[in-house]
């Protein structure tokens, strides 16, 4: 009966709420500190982990919630603090380079919680599906962020470009089929946030800045238009 009872609150459903809960006091707290205001970035993470909890339940088939998921979720969290910047915006040097500093943050364990779900056999669709739309989270809320401090407003573009791809597959079913795995969509993905990092840096010439935003957004047109022509080829 112990056991069984052990084994019953290490549900990773389970883990996964005890976790978000713990973690939302963070995010409204480092919101106060940074902002003034936590109800946005609070509202945000309450939604994700509300939405990523739920396919966790009905997708996720591991015994146990892996570190990989749990860095993704603090990864989350972190962005939901940056978006606090949006309707604050930074004004200051310093505050630039915490929002950039705090971003470099994210974008590193990026690269952790993949390595460990394929070292620790907790690789799922789930999994991949939560670390995408976090980062593709990332890249909107830096590209608003960067909008808001005078960069050129196609820097929007390289920011939303997931969510008019998602928004496309509504209009065009095709697109919603799956892909294949591609090393060239991490290193892009890799490429567009470290671009919107670099352009939240102050006192970056506007030459550079936007030789950086138009080269990083004809970059992630060129990964999302061959997933595209690979989608069409392959339509029903």
């Amino acid at each position: 009966m112990t056991v069984r009872t052990a084994t019953a609150f290490m549900h990773p459903g389970l883990v996964f709420a005890a976790l978000s809960l713990v973690l939302l006091p963070l995010v409204w707290t480092l919101s106060l500190w940074a902002y003034a205001s936590a109800m946005l970035p609070a509202a945000m993470f309450l939604v994700i982990a509300g939405t990523a909890g739920a396919g966790l339940i009905r997708h996720y088939a591991h015994p146990t919630l892996g570190a990989c998921n749990i860095i993704t979720l603090l990864r989350a969290a972190f962005v939901c603090v940056l978006a606090g910047a949006i309707l604050t915006p930074p004004t200051t040097p310093m505050a630039h380079w915490s929002i950039c500093a705090a971003a470099v943050l994210a974008l590193s364990l990026d690269g952790m919680d993949g390595w460990l779900a394929r070292r620790t056999g907790h690789v799922s669709a789930f999994g991949a599906r939560f670390d995408m739309e976090t980062d593709a989270l990332l890249g909107a809320v830096l590209a608003v962020i960067a909008w808001q401090s005078g960069v050129a407003a196609i820097v929007l573009l390289l920011g939303f470009m997931r969510y008019l791809f998602v928004g496309a597959a509504w209009i065009w079913p095709w697109l919603s089929a799956p892909l294949p795995d591609r090393l060239r969509r991490k290193s892009v993905c890799v490429v567009q946030i470290a671009a919107l990092i670099f352009l939240l840096v102050p006192d970056v010439p506007q030459a550079l800045s936007t030789l950086i935003v138009y080269s990083a957004t004809g970059v992630l047109a060129w990964s999302f238009g061959a997933d595209i022509w690979l989608l069409w080829q392959r339509r029903a």
